[in-house]
């Protein structure tokens, strides 16, 4: 599919208006060389520590599916930089971003009262483990995530080459509360309805979400989950095996450490550009 993108915004030192969101007051800092500043085109809150939004897609910019990038916020004469998973695939003509909302974040204070206008910046080049070509082929992908760490594989379930490579994708996302689930469940349900992945992926994605402080249906953590067994009776599936499936980690740090030790353990290797294998793990946060 053919991306159409707006125009360059790469504009070194260029002065632009930016929104100083603490008095609303408009004043001018510059850009820095060799950074892309685009325009919010949305925003999308989803509870008191969880929002979504998207940008304009510079022309000359290209990543991979999982990949992340630095973004911040012209509001300083040298702005706040963090690394942020692109939740939107490779195909898209927008970029899309999932983040958390941390009341005195040096970049999410600000970057979460953001509206469709402002603008945002973002570094020329994306990075990052989470992409296909650090794995081998499997039967099944399995994408294991916390919070914010479903932005990546939001970009590679809808990206056609993961279902090239994969027969099946099983998407795990724990949350502390029920609301916080909602972008997940959406992704999976938008995604029959997409014009290029809704016929390719029909049947071959399953969404496994519970939560640790809310009462629901299915709470625990991913990792006791898994250990005990409930994660594969409630999908009626094998368990994880190294030979067949391949798995892909990106969340808080505690589970990052859980999982990784999980699946070292029953036999996985970890995978990196140079030397693919069965599992990948991301390590870039939102602060």
């Amino acid at each position: 599919m053919a991306v159409q993108c707006p125009s360059e915004r790469l504009v070194p030192m260029q002065h632009l208006s930016a929104l100083r969101v603490e008095d609303a007051e408009r004043v001018t800092y510059p850009i820095p060389a060799n950074v892309h500043a685009e325009t919010v085109t949305s925003v999308r809150h989803y509870t008191d520590r969880l929002f979504s939004f998207r940008i304009t897609r510079p022309q000359s910019f290209r990543f991979r599916s999982g990949e992340f990038v630095m973004i911040g916020l012209p509001n300083a004469e040298k702005p706040v930089f963090r690394a942020y998973s692109i939740a939107s695939p490779a195909w898209d003509d927008e970029i899309e971003f999932f983040s958390i909302k941390v009341p005195d974040g040096p970049l999410t204070s600000h970057l979460q009262k953001i509206v469709a206008g402002d603008t945002v910046l973002m570094r020329q080049k994306s990075t990052g483990t989470l992409v296909t070509d650090a794995l081998t082929s499997g039967k099944r992908l399995f994408m294991i995530s916390t919070g914010t760490g479903i932005a990546p594989f939001a970009s590679l379930i809808r990206d056609p080459e993961t279902f090239e490579k994969f027969e099946h994708v099983v998407l795990t996302h724990t949350c502390r509360d029920h609301a916080e689930l909602a972008y997940g469940v959406e992704l999976v349900e938008q995604l029959t309805n997409d014009p290029l992945i809704g016929e390719l992926v029909a049947g071959r994605v399953t969404l496994y979400s519970t939560t640790t402080r809310e009462i629901t249906p299915r709470m625990g953590r991913i990792t006791r989950l898994i250990e005990n067994g409930r994660f594969y009776s409630d999908l009626g599936i094998d368990a994880l095996d190294p030979w067949n499936d391949r798995v892909m980690i990106c969340g808080s740090m505690h589970m990052l450490q859980d999982v990784k030790a999980l699946v070292e353990k029953l036999g996985f290797e970890e995978g990196s550009h140079s030397r693919p294998a069965s599992f990948v793990v991301e390590r870039a946060f939102v602060g």
